[in-house]
């Protein structure tokens, strides 16, 4: 075998090319990419390659072209083995060639399964993390301590500043040699990769400013953080501007923004100014003084944080406040949380991180004003009018963040589901004014306005997917999710020749509801159903994609009973406690 490296952003090897070669990746990580033209730039990515793993083995054997593009996110170094040498040792050796066998019928399930579109959103788990600090004064190594021993419980982590790599060597280095006898670079080169052979996790720490060291930290990292200052200016820092900015597009290690808040912050505030300057794959808000938010960033890291979905359902949507009760006095720890509808106003509460009692005082205040009662008196789009809807989401939002927040100001990871009308499909929300998009997610067509946003029309998210298990799984380091449904619709059978006119349906609604004869929905029960239909159908694989699935029983409620709400809550209190109950029975008799 020979030895190949690749800067970051290099190319391995292109689709449609012969194959040739195939690759051990010894250090670094590589990215694999197929032609798509559905999806933005033509490229959709497929998978990642770490440390120990083969690439392009497939169409050596076979003869085929490469079936993708491979890409190093970061520096890479690969032992290379020609088809010369390949076909020599084939012929050498009868019992490779019956484990190549095997393995090739593998391997072509492997590449069937990466190029279908359930593979999208895959985040595989980092390895080597940059913390690179973009404010001033910030002290990143005892940050990095920090994380490191969050994250010791998933494994071994090495902390690496310049300090260490340019110091002595490590006590079990003596195999490099003298440093005299290396030049620098690969001195560095080949202590790191020692470091990361034998750790989970390798923390590379930066500078303060766009040091060789730092640039070095940027150039080999899987994923980057950036440490700043949440009271500090947004301004561009010196080490983003010579360090990152000029990185190749195609290395896509993300970066994460990281807002340090000062103890006794109440609501973050202002985060919009700092994502529109960074093309930032996502972002984090912690509370120096809160263990649990360095907690949940590792958690992210491992690719074990656990999200919590939310269903639409109109009234029957208070019970989520109960599921979340429960699962609060049970210390589950939720780190992300979406929803769609009225499920989408109670991940707001998750997500906001108050107090219970905040949360009831705020969610008893705005939902027993009936925010669907004001009749419009000239429907042209919708039933209701929509203002009492409007204040009732924004003296909300206000009272529960303080001021009029973005959907990117809450503490914990946010999206809600929205229709875009103007474009016809499903809408995440994540960006913008919070009321605006709790807005465009609840409002029901027919009976709610459409709310327009950047220009088009949105409105509830049930149309497309009223229990969002799917998106949640899409998001950047969720390993978990617990999903709570709303769906009580059954099979409606009606033992009639035809549906009666309306006259005989008004008689039948003045009789006493236990003797009526025609067993039809309301109106706005079939309306609001025939919206959902879709959602429903997609009903059993959201199912199937929750780890933890809660469904309340809920069908005696109706979808606009708010004077219910503490009965509705108790309900899903009740329920998500026997669901709970019987997890944890369940794991102590596998146990």
């Amino acid at each position: 075998m020979t030895w190949t490296e690749l800067a970051g952003g290099q190319v391995l090897m292109r689709q449609g090319e012969p194959g040739d070669a195939l690759y051990l990746l010894v250090s670094g990580r590589l990215r694999a990419t197929i032609v798509d033209a559905s999806v933005p730039g033509g490229q959709r990515i497929v998978g990642e390659i770490s440390r120990g793993q083969i690439v392009g083995e497939l169409a050596l054997i076979t003869g085929d072209a490469r079936n993708a593009t491979v890409i190093a996110v970061r520096d890479s170094l690969l032992a290379r083995l020609d088809r010369t040498a390949f076909n020599d040792l084939l012929a050498s050796h009868a019992a490779l060639s019956m484990a190549l066998t095997r393995h090739l019928a593998l391997t072509r399930q492997m590449v069937r399964r990466l190029q279908s579109p359930a593979s999208d959103g895959l985040h595989p788990r980092p390895g080597t993390v940059t913390l690179v600090p973009i404010s001033r004064g910030l002290p990143v190594r005892a940050f990095a301590d920090r994380l490191a021993a969050a994250l010791a419980v998933f494994g071994r982590v090495e902390v690496v500043d310049a300090a260490r790599v340019h110091g002595h060597a490590e006590a079990g280095d003596a195999t490099l040699g003298p440093a005299s006898m290396l030049a620098e670079e690969r001195r560095v080169a080949m202590l790191l990769d020692r470091i990361e052979s034998r750790a989970e996790f390798v923390l590379l720490v930066a500078d303060d400013e766009p040091t060789a060291w730092t640039a070095r930290c940027c150039r080999g990292a899987d994923e980057l953080l950036l440490l700043a200052d949440a009271t500090a200016a947004p301004d561009i820092h010196p080490t983003e501007r010579l360090c990152l900015m000029g990185r190749a597009e195609t290395t896509d290690a993300a970066e994460i923004l990281l807002l340090l808040h000062p103890p006794g912050t109440a609501m973050p505030r202002g985060t919009r100014a700092w994502l529109d300057r960074r093309p930032v794959a996502g972002h984090l808000h912690l509370r120096t003084d809160h263990d649990d938010d360095v907690g949940r960033l590792a958690r992210f890291l491992n690719r074990s944080a656990t999200g919590l979905v939310l269903a639409g359902g109109g009234a029957r949507g208070l019970a989520h406040l109960g599921v979340v009760r429960a699962l609060r006095e049970q210390g589950v720890t939720v780190d992300f949380v979406g929803g769609t509808s009225i499920g989408a106003v109670m991940a707001t509460y998750v997500a906001s991180d108050r107090s219970w009692d905040d949360v009831m005082l705020n969610a008893r205040r705005a939902f027993e004003a009936k925010p669907t009662g004001d009749y419009s008196p000239w429907p042209w789009l919708s039933v209701f009018r929509g203002r009492r809807l409007r204040r009732v989401l924004d003296d909300g939002v206000r009272g529960l963040t303080g001021h009029e927040a973005d959907a990117e100001d809450l503490w914990k990871g946010f999206f809600c589901v929205a229709t875009n009308y103007s474009q016809a499909r499903e809408q995440v929300l994540q960006r913008g004014p919070l009321a605006r998009l709790l807005l465009a997610s609840t409002s029901i067509p027919g009976a709610l306005p459409p709310v327009l946003i950047d220009g088009e029309l949105h409105c509830d998210g049930g149309s497309f997917n009223n229990f969002p298990v799917d998106v949640m799984r899409r998001q950047r380091g969720v390993g978990h999710v617990i999903g709570v449904d709303l769906d009580v619709r059954q099979p409606l059978r009606v033992d009639l020749d035809e549906v009666p006119g309306g006259w005989d349906l008004f008689l039948d609604w003045l009789r006493p509801l236990r003797k009526r004869k025609y067993r039809l929905p309301s109106l706005p029960a079939y309306l609001m159903t025939v919206m959902v239909l879709n959602s429903m159908a997609r009903g059993r694989q959201a199912r199937a994609l929750a780890d933890l699935y809660f469904h309340p029983p809920l069908e005696r409620v109706g979808l606009l009973q708010w004077k219910r709400f503490d009965r509705i809550v108790q309900i899903g209190y009740e329920h998500a406690l026997q669901v709970l109950a019987q997890q944890g029975r369940l794991e102590t008799d596998v146990g």
